[in-house]
Order: structure tokens, then C-alpha cells, then sequence
């Protein structure tokens, strides 16, 4: 039986185009049932269906400021002093989903009853399947790391396989230690937050931007967990493995003038991008609650815009050029005259170069972090607005 030209290029066409789709990563049942068609008699060319789209926010600019206050772009958020008073609010008190912002509930509902930092404990099957569905862990079946070690893991890299296995060094089942957060809130006072399982993966773990900086206030206070969540990097050392770097999820909100004393990001497809975080800007303490933010990256633009507009409502100095300030007597401007000139301003750093870090930090402030290597996250320009959604991360 002789086969027409025509019908051997269309068969050699559908077969470059099938394996195109296995390439691609189209299921194979679906390569196999169009392989079938066309070269079925009768049939004509197979045109393969369009794979639906999701949608993807795009990034894009946005300005710094809005009415005279910070372009935030989450649905829920609250800027507070150190005082406790608003210097902005936007749905402050409205019930949200909060992803891995329950960690900081959890890490203290442990430590209430008697954690032992230098105990030891073995990753085990059950703790994998708790954590099944958030993002990838570096804690792998059979390790075993002190639990001091999975404060930091769960406080600094957000794994979700520390946290049931940090319960069950207390004592306390995956649904008794959610449990046990729910009652740490209510003794906090925090009416509006409630957990259902310990690591943040349900939708049904939520509290308000107000809430969850209670939250953080109550795990800076406490002795064990304070220096963790203000530390930038850690290495935990599995028993008989090689050590493990931890790199605090929220250092991209770091900048020149922002130095973090304590924070945690929290990420799922219901709660979106969501931030915690206490800072110094130019020395004066600020607490921020960013929640339901699209793009990862925006919740760090939101700080970029707070620390901006704090920057630039902080009052001027009465000496400022064109401004001679209140007078003074003779005697002082006699002194004033005889004062020795100030010191040259120092060369500024050549490029290429990082700056060196200062002497000493102010009491309760983050270390100096050198800048990022090329190619890492880094915190967004103040007018970055929605950036697209990687896959789900805590």
C-alpha cells in the first residue's frame, strides 16, 4: 500500500509536535491520545488546545506617596510607634489569614513549657507529612539537630517541619500545640487570633495587622527568642552532617537607614505575601504589619515607603541653611568663634568597594549587614508595587 507524500510529512509534523509537548512537559496520556488521532484514517490535523493561563500580576511602579502618606500596597496594614500610636492604618482590626506568622506563636507556646535548647531531636516521617504542601525543607528524614537549632530554623528560614517536631520535644501533637498557640494568644489578650494547625499552612490560622505585632512585641521580650528573630544569618549543625546556613526570610527589608530588631515573613495562596516587622529608622523604633500582599517583593517595597515618608516628615534642624537660628549672647558667640574647625568630611567609598561598618550599634539595634552579593534578593526601590508570585514559600 502506497502512502501519499502529503500524509507522511503531516504524520512527521504531528510527531515533531508531540515531542515538543513531552519536552514541554505535557502528560503523556495526553501526547499518546493525540499521536493516536492523527494517524487515525480520516482524521485531519491535530490542533493542540491552548493551556489555560494564570494570572500574574505584573511588576510595576508606583508612587511613593499617596495624600500625604505611604503608597502601602497590602490590604491590611498598620505602621505604630514606639508608643503604640497609629502613624498609619489601613484595615487594622480586620481578621486575615497570616501563613508563617504563626511560627512566632508556636516558638512561644514551646518555649512556655520548658523547651530544652540543648536536646536533641530526630526529623521523623510524621513531621513531613504535617509539613506537606508549604515550601521545600532542608530538614530531611532522620536528622537530628539540638532543638535550639530548630528555634532558628522555624524563627529565621520559616521550615515547617521544625515546628511539629519542636511539639513533639514538648510533649504536644501537631493539633494540641495549635492548641496551645490559640491559648498563648488569649493570654496575650489578642481577641482576634486563632490557630488551627501549628505551622501556618490553614487558612483558618488568622489575626489582624494589629494582632500579629503583639505577637512579635511578646517573642522580642522573651529572653531565648528575641536574639533569634533579630539575627540575620545562622548555621544549625545536623549530628553527622554538614552544617545548615540560615538566611532570616525578611533581610531584604534591610536598607541604610533601616535596621530590623525582629520580624517574620509568611507566605500561602490564601494569605498571600505577609510581613512582620520591628524596626529602626534614623533611631527612632517603629512596628509595621503588612498583610495580603501581592508580589514578594512588595511588602519590603511597603517598608522602603514607610522609612521614606518617616525620613522625610522628621523635623529639621532649626540651623538648617538660609536659617541663622535663636540668637546668642556675646559670651557664646565668643566661644562659638574660638571653636576649633570640624573635622574634613571623610573620601566617600570608591565604587566596587563596601563600606565599612561602624564602631558600635546603638543598643538594640540590628548589626551592620554588609551588602548583598549579585544576584541576591535585595529590598525593592520605594515605588516597586506587585512583583510575580513565585511558587508558594513561607
Amino acid at each position: 500500500m502506497t502512502v501519499s507524500p502529503s500524509v507522511i510529512l503531516r504524520r512527521r509534523a504531528v510527531a515533531i509536535l508531540v515531542l515538543s509537548w513531552l519536552v514541554a512537559g505535557v502528560p503523556v496520556g495526553q501526547a499518546r491520545a493525540a499521536r493516536s488521532v492523527a494517524h487515525a484514517p480520516g482524521r485531519g490535523r491535530v490542533t493542540p488546545r491552548p493551556a489555560a493561563k494564570k494570572t500574574v500580576l505584573l511588576e510595576r511602579r508606583v508612587p511613593a506617596t499617596k495624600a500625604g502618606l505611604p503608597n502601602i500596597q497590602a490590604r491590611g496594614a498598620i505602621v505604630l510607634d514606639e508608643g503604640g500610636n497609629e502613624l498609619y492604618a489601613r484595615n487594622p482590626d480586620q481578621e486575615r489569614p497570616i501563613a508563617s506568622i504563626s511560627k512566632l506563636a508556636a516558638t512561644l507556646a514551646v518555649v512556655s513549657r520548658g523547651l530544652e535548647l540543648d536536646g536533641l531531636t530526630t526529623i521523623t516521617k510524621a513531621d513531613i507529612e504535617v509539613a506537606r504542601g508549604g515550601a521545600r525543607s532542608r530538614l530531611l528524614e532522620g536528622m537530628t539537630l539540638s532543638n535550639r537549632d530548630l528555634l532558628h530554623a522555624a524563627l529565621m528560614g520559616s521550615d515547617n517541619r521544625a515546628i511539629p517536631a519542636l511539639g513533639r520535644a514538648v510533649k504536644l501533637s501537631p493539633p494540641q500545640l495549635a492548641a496551645a498557640m490559640t491559648a498563648k494568644a488569649v493570654e496575650l489578650g489578642l481577641k482576634h487570633t486563632r490557630f488551627h494547625d501549628p505551622t501556618g499552612l490553614s487558612v483558618q490560622n488568622v489575626s489582624t495587622p494589629r494582632e500579629t505585632i503583639a505577637l512579635l512585641q511578646a517573642v522580642i521580650r522573651n529572653p531565648i527568642l528575641g536574639p533569634i528573630t533579630e539575627r540575620v544569618q545562622y548555621d544549625a549543625h545536623p549530628v553527622g552532617r554538614p552544617p545548615i546556613r540560615y538566611t532570616n526570610t525578611y533581610r531584604p527589608a534591610i536598607r541604610a537607614h533601616v535596621q530590623v530588631v525582629g520580624g517574620k515573613t509568611g507566605y500561602n495562596d490564601d494569605a498571600r505575601y505577609c510581613l512582620v516587622i520591628a524596626t529602626k529608622i534614623d533611631g527612632r523604633l517603629c512596628y509595621m504589619s503588612f498583610l495580603s500582599n501581592e508580589g514578594k517583593l512588595t511588602r519590603f517595597g511597603d517598608v522602603a515607603r514607610v522609612a521614606d515618608w518617616m525620613v522625610a516628615r522628621k523635623p529639621r534642624s532649626p540651623t538648617a541653611a538660609g536659617d541663622e537660628g535663636p540668637s546668642m549672647p556675646p559670651s557664646s558667640k565668643m566661644l562659638a568663634a574660638a571653636a576649633p574647625p570640624a573635622a574634613p568630611l571623610a573620601a566617600p567609598p570608591v565604587l566596587g568597594e563596601d563600606p565599612p561598618p561602624p564602631a558600635s550599634s546603638p543598643a538594640g539595634m540590628a548589626p551592620w549587614v554588609p551588602p548583598l552579593e549579585e544576584g541576591a534578593p535585595t529590598a525593592p526601590s520605594p515605588f516597586l508595587g506587585p512583583t510575580p508570585p513565585p511558587p508558594p514559600s513561607p
